[in-house]
């Protein structure tokens, strides 16, 4: 799934779209733009511009004006698992398979514009989502964006364990799965430990590892491109200590450790409690 980083990298390529006039919508997919019907989106847009691209974490939008100069709806779209937006020879996040073919059908939603440039979703696995006035009320500020005092205070509170809390959408938006590892296994903090444990210059340091995690996975394309994310299969060895990664259910002494189920990866060392232990 897409998580902050890339859609970053895909909302960077949508500002490239940005005040040229849209001639034409192929918003053919009735499931990608669901709940609308075919033609929908097309009506609402052609004849208008792309005026702004935003970002709160792992949701994309953009405003539009209609071709009278007033405020046209805000349009949504979603990457789904493995999408990307694609303008020109621009792509967000970066293509990983350039060997792979490219069926024509993977394009689901595309806007071309009157100079001839045209900005596509590609989907393979059709996942991804385009819609209009979407509900952006649920989601708490944005990873990349909150501030230090903020984190502590939203994060901190409760008995949730830590990785779960990261993941929380109305929390702090942006972080998931493979981001949030990264986070941790930089801050040297176990995941399953209660957030109510950690003191102020714990939850000082996720935050700052937080910001330096994100800040080098939009800089080399994607979170996958972490130091620990490489690394996350069984009989790997963690890049810190050289412990081999095992299957973990976080009950147990650890440097790394995700909740609990399958496939998840530990290194059992480090201190108890899931604190750094002393190099």
């Amino acid at each position: 799934m897409p998580e902050l980083p890339e859609v970053e990298l895909a909302r960077q390529v949508l500002a490239g779209a940005l005040n040229r006039k849209i001639r034409d919508v192929d918003d053919h997919d009735d499931w990608v733009c669901r709940p609308h019907a075919p033609g929908d989106i097309r009506a609402a847009l052609r004849g208008g511009k792309l005026t702004g691209a935003h970002r709160r974490g792992k949701t994309l939008w953009c405003e539009t004006e209609t071709g009278r100069g007033s405020a046209g709806p805000t349009l949504g779209l979603h990457l789904g698992m493995a999408g990307q937006l694609r303008f020109g020879d621009e792509s967000g996040p970066p293509r990983r398979r350039r060997d792979r073919d490219e069926k024509p059908e993977w394009f689901r939603f595309g806007i071309t514009f009157a100079d001839g440039e045209q900005l596509r979703l590609f989907d393979p696995r059709r996942l991804g989502r385009v819609r209009l006035d979407p509900d952006l009320g649920a989601l708490g500020p944005d990873a990349g964006e909150v501030s230090r005092r903020d984190f502590r205070e939203r994060v901190g509170r409760g008995r949730a364990p830590l990785k779960a809390r990261l993941l929380d959408q109305s929390v702090v938006a942006g972080i998931g799965n493979l981001l949030a590892d990264e986070t941790l296994w930089q801050a040297g903090l176990n995941p399953a430990r209660p957030v109510g444990e950690l003191d102020d210059d714990e939850l000082t340091g996720l935050h700052k590892a937080l910001r330096k995690s994100l800040r080098a996975a939009i800089k080399h394309g994607g979170v996958h491109t972490g130091e620990l994310i490489g690394h996350r299969r069984p009989g790997d060895h963690c890049p810190r200590c050289g412990t081999e990664l095992a299957h973990g259910t976080g009950r147990r002494p650890v440097d790394l450790v995700v909740p609990e189920g399958p496939g998840r990866l530990t290194p059992p060392r480090f201190a108890e409690g899931g604190r750094r232990a002393p190099p």
